[in-house]
Parts: structure tokens; C-alpha cells; sequence
């Protein structure tokens, strides 16, 4: 149905076979461009790859980088080869007469592409392989660089493996290989340098990547697959981080909220749990020694903390670990240390210890605000929450309090608490559940009749007048609503947020956006007391979904961004734009792993799995 192409099945495993058709899309942040991409990966390199085909490669190792732009090519006889690409779940492929050129991720961490080239000829034929190297460091640019040190660019070499190898820090790099007559495959490797390279990696890349793929239906192999590509190794914390990528990342430079790889690697609790709990202790070396996490890294991984201070980034934490405990009975990680970042000048702590900081800090910094609920500082998990609720900022701020944040709470502590306990630390488990109680209560006393408030600051209550999604779904999981209250609840956002929207619910009826990490918490909540509209809204979460609504859109035909605009929007189905501001979801929006990660936790939920 899509105007790009088709799905298909390639060695057993999902594949996307792109068409021969241009549709021009708007970036808004720079000119408009008929070519798009998709974010293939391992636990190291991103091969972005183009309609064009075309590559760029993504290394954020030590920093938010690119090294190459646009580039890399075959030619035969100096005739390039083109065509409309296979997209693979880690490879990007070309055909043409007698020669097909494929670019694979191999698994593990290795920081290069594999480039296989498979020639038939009649005569004698010289194959070039060719890339322009151009190193760019990403940070902060909301239009402009946040800063204008110089980079410390790497050596990028290109291979013919068992052949030349030719490297340098910029510029065009190219090796030629003569052919006789027949059939022959060339390999060649291109990025940085770790040592040998044997061309047997790549069967064995593809064996893998079918072994891990869990059993299930296709969209959700390729979800998996693409969540984990998007992962990298910290060269300077340690672990793995799962940046949410997109147009934070690629095109603006940073790695956040810090909730964000706590969120994407719930999932892979289940499906690939080191991967999980790598994560984990990245996320929480993000830190400092009392506990607090920063909003995000800068493209150089420095904290950043300058624009939004949240007040629920520690829950993410104390939730990955209980799940991954839950799931794994590895008690034994948490006894391992985890450094704080570099800038603390701290010693490590084990995993446990940070946590329990992460806990005292959540209680005593963060703390209670008005109505006594959990503080919302400056933002909640929505960033525009203090501006759009009506209040003044300042008196927010300092006393204002968030509902979201104490129903997800009155969830969270619980199963913290039972991670506390098995851990030996009595004394936090029964805190963390005292507190959950009382919030639970608390909650449960914002019902209005028909929802529950969003927020509290002096003489003011926000969110009694209109619903607010993402604190809903909260308040029925932590058990604040009761099933009457639940039954009604869903009902009622079924008629103001979900009617007339083929991609799920709105964040805030009648026009707001549609969010992937909100509809998730609704579909997990609904599942107790309405399994068809659970279901349903899961199956407007899919790709397959906004590809039946908006074929001629590329966002959310392979992978999307973190929010849609809802139908009634002017521009339906695409994502965010603030271009006077400088910043627009538009200018990148895919490989957001909120995209892949949420319909996978929304599954998981679904079939009855949680802590």
C-alpha cells in the first residue's frame, strides 16, 4: 500500500524493496529533498541509508559524529551502479545488470560496514569501490553550534579486503579491483580501523541476526531489529546507550531526557537482557554521587542540564532495574560498580548503591510540592508542561507539583521496593512502598468525575477542565482509579481522544499530538478492562497503520519520530515543527526508538508480561 515500495521476505527475515517513485518531503529546518533514509545498525556503527542509495555512517562511540555524509558507490567501467534499494533489517542493498552491492552491519561492535559486491561479466571488468570522508561533530545546534572546538577527527579507512587499504581523516577515499571473466564476490570495509577483518563475518552476521530475531510477526522482527541497531558503545561511560535519536540526535546534537534509553530498553528485558541492563548502567553513569541524573548528554557527552530539569527521570531507572530483576533473577549485577561520570570526579558504587541514591534523591530533592504531590520542577515527563498549563513559571517551579509523576510513582516505588528487598535493604523497600501508598491515595482524590487532574500549583489546579492523556493511564495502572472509575475513564478517552485518529490516541483532545510513549501506558492500561480497545489502539501504533493512512509519507512507512500529528493538524500524519525556534522533530523524523521500542513494550504488555 505504500507509495514507496513493498514488504517482503529476504532469507527469512523482513525486508523493504523500495520502488522507483520520488515524492519530494519538507525537513523545514533545510530545503526540501526527494531522497529518505532508514537507520540500520549494530551495537556500534549506524549505517544510515538512503532511497538513493547512498549511505551515511553515524558514530556516537565518544561523541554525537558522522563520518561520512551521503557517499559510498560501485562503479563498473567508471558506471555507477543505481537503482532503488532492498532494505534489510541490518543491510542496504543495489542490483543491477549482473552485479548486486550489499552494505551490512555486522553483528557485534564492530565500528565499520561490510560492503559485498557480487559481479557476473562476460569480459574483463575494473570494479571501484568509493566514499568521501567527512567527520562532523553533532552538539546542540538550535540552529547554530553550541560550541566551535575543533574535533579530533579519526582515520577512516576503506578496504579491499585481502587487498589494499587506503585511510584518511577527510576527504575521498577509493580502491579498484580488476575482474576477468566471471563471477566473483569483492568484499571491502569502510569506517575505523580495529584490527583484521575476515569476509566470513557476513554469513555469519545473517545467521545471527535470524537466531536473536524472536519468533514473531514480521513488523515486530524489524522493530527489534532496528531498536538494537540503535544501540552504541560508550567509549566514555561504559555500556551501551540507546539515544532516541531522530532529529535530538542527528540533526540537533544531544542524547535525551535521560528517560529515554531507560524507556527503549524495557523491551529488551525480555528479548535481549544484557543489552537491557548494559543500558542501564550507562544511564545511571549519566549521574552524580547524590543521585541525580542530567536531563541529556551534549554531542560531546557532557551533562547537559541548562533547559529542562524533570522530576520523573529517576523512576525510569529504579523501573528498568526492577523489570530486568523481575525477569532475569540476576541479582548478582547489581552488586557490580557503575561509575558517575567523569565531570564527579567520583568513585564507582555498585549498581544497588546507585540506585538507592537515585531513590533518596528522587525523596528528598525532587520531594513533594503542592497537594502533596510529587514536585514538577520545571518539567515533568512533558517538557512544555509548565508553559502550557496556564500557571506562572516561577511559582511552578518552586511549588508546583505534578500528578503524572506521583501516579507513575504510586506504580514505580512498588516494584523498586520488591528489588530493594531481595537486595537485603529492608529499609528502602518499606519507605519506597510508605511513599507509594500515600501518593496512590492522592491520586486517587483528583478524580473529577470524568478524569483525573494533571497538575497543582498555589490557587490553581491544571488539567480539571480538560483531559490530559498521559496522566490516565498512570492513575489505572497504579491502582488510583478504581474499576468503575477505570471502565468509565477508558470510555471516555475512547470518544475525545481516539475517534477519527487512525494512529491512536491524542495527548490532549481535540488537535494534540499523537505520542508513542503516552499510547503505550494506554494500551498497557487498557488491557485489564478493555482488551479490544487495548488491542486496537496497539494496532494503530504499527507501521502498517500509518502506511494504510498516509502512504505517500515516508515517517512511519520503516520507522518514525516520536509523535504524529493528528488529523486535524494541516500537515496530518508527519510530526512537530517549532522553525522559528530553531528545532523541528520535521528536520529528521525517523530512527526515533521510541517508534520501535513502544509498540515492542505495548506487545509485551498485551501478552501479560510485566514486573
Amino acid at each position: 500500500m505504500s507509495r514507496f515500495g513493498e514488504w517482503t521476505t529476504v532469507d527469512g527475515l523482513p525486508a523493504f524493496q523500495c520502488g522507483a517513485v520520488e515524492i519530494a518531503w519538507d525537513p523545514m529546518l533545510d530545503p526540501p529533498s526527494t531522497t529518505h533514509w532508514v537507520h540500520l545498525g549494530n551495537r556500534r556503527i549506524t549505517l544510515v541509508a538512503g532511497t538513493d542509495g547512498l549511505s551515511s555512517i553515524w558514530d556516537e562511540h565518544t561523541a554525537c559524529l558522522w563520518l561520512a555524509s551521503h557517499t559510498g558507490i560501485s562503479r563498473l567501467n567508471d558506471q555507477p551502479l543505481t537503482g532503488p534499494p532492498l532494505f534489510g533489517p541490518t543491510y542496504s542493498r543495489v542490483s543491477g545488470p549482473g552485479v548486486v552491492r550489499t552494505v551490512l552491519c555486522p553483528e557485534g561492535e564492530s565500528p565499520w560496514v561490510l560492503i559485498r559486491v557480487d559481479v557476473q561479466t562476460a569480459e574483463p571488468v575494473t570494479l571501484s569501490e568509493e566514499w568521501e570522508v567527512s567527520p562532523r561533530l553533532v552538539n546542540l545546534e538550535f540552529p547554530a553550534p553550541w560550541d566551535t572546538e575543533p574535533l579530533e577527527t579519526p582515520q577512516v579507512m576503506l578496504e579491499h579486503l585481502g587487498g589494499s587499504l587506503v585511510s584518511a581523516t577527510s576527504g575521498p577515499l577509493k580502491t579498484e579491483v580488476p575482474l576477468p571473466p566471471g563471477s566473483h564476490t569483492v568484499w571491502f570495509r569502510f569506517g575505523l580501523d580495529d584490527g583484521p577483518a575476515d569476509p566470513s563475518i557476513y554469513a555469519a552476521s545473517l545467521a545471527s541476526l535470524q537466531e536473536r530475531l524472536p519468533a514473531w510477526p514480521a513488523e515486530l522482527q524489524w522493530h527489534v531489529a532496528l531498536l538494537t541497531g540503535g544501540a552504541c558503545a560508550d567509549g566514555v561511560l561504559g555500556g551501551h546507550t540507546l539515544n532516541q535519536g531522530s532529529a535530538y540526535s542527528f540533526r540537533h546534537g544531544f542524547n535525551g531526557a535521560a528517560r529515554d534509553p531507560l524507556q527503549h530498553a524495557l523491551p529488551l528485558v525480555y528479548i535481549e537482557p544484557d543489552l537491557a541492563l548494559s543500558v542501564l548502567r550507562n544511564t545511571c553513569a549519566w549521574g552524580s554521587p547524590d543521585g541525580d541524573l542530567p536531563y541529556a548528554l551534549d554531542g560531546r557527552k557532557q551533562p547537559w542540564t541548562s533547559l529542562f530539569r524533570p522530576s520523573d527521570q529517576n523512576l525510569w531507572a529504579l523501573w528498568l532495574a526492577a523489570e530486568y530483576a523481575s525477569a532475569t533473577n540476576d541479582y548478582e549485577s547489581f552488586t557490580v560498580p557503575v561509575p558517575y561520570h567523569p565531570i564527579h570526579n567520583a568513585e564507582p558504587v555498585p549498581l544497588q548503591e546507585n540506585l538507592r541514591r537515585q531513590f533518596r534523591f528522587f525523596v528528598d530533592e525532587i520531594g513533594l510540592g503542592e497537594g502533596g504531590h510529587v514536585r514538577i520542577l520545571n518539567a515533568d515527563w512533558n517538557d512544555l508542561a509548565i508553559t502550557e498549563s496556564g500557571v506562572d513559571r516561577d511559582v511552578m517551579i518552586s511549588r508546583g507539583s505534578s500528578v503524572l509523576n506521583s501516579a507513575m510513582a504510586a506504580w514505580v516505588l512498588p516494584v523498586y521496593a520488591t528489588l530493594a528487598s531481595r537486595l537485603g535493604d529492608e529499609t528502602t523497600a518499606s519507605e519506597a512502598r510508605s511513599l507509594a501508598s500515600d501518593l496512590r491515595t492522592r491520586v486517587a482524590a483528583e478524580w473529577n468525575g470524568r478524569w483525573f487532574r494533571r497538575a497543582h500549583a498555589p490557587g490553581n489546579v491544571v488539567g480539571d477542565d480538560t483531559l490530559w492523556l498521559e496522566v490516565q493511564p498512570w492513575a489505572i495502572l497504579s491502582g488510583a482509579a478504581t474499576p468503575t472509575q477505570s471502565r468509565a475513564l477508558l470510555g471516555t478517552i475512547d470518544e475525545l481522544c481516539r475517534t477519527d485518529s487512525p494512529l491512536g490516541a491524542r495527548v490532549r483532545p481535540p488537535n494534540g499530538p499523537i505520542w508513542f510513549s503516552i499510547n503505550m501506558t494506554l494500551i498497557w492500561a487498557a488491557a485489564k478492562y478493555d482488551p479490544d480497545l487495548a488491542w486496537n489502539e496497539w494496532q494503530r501504533m504499527t507501521l502498517a497503520a500509518h502506511t494504510a493512512a498516509y502512504p505517500e509519507i515516508w515517517s512511519g512507512t520503516l520507522s518514525g519520530p516520536d509523535a504524529y500529528l493528528p488529523p486535524e493538524d494541516p500537515r496530518p500524519g508527519q510530526t512537530w515543527a517549532m522553525p522559528d525556534l530553531g528545532v523541528a522533530m520535521q528536520a529528521h523524523p525517523i530512527a526515533n526508538l521510541h517508534s520501535h521500542s513502544q509498540p515492542l513494550l505495548a506487545y509485551l504488555r498485551l501478552q501479560g508480561l510485566e514486573p
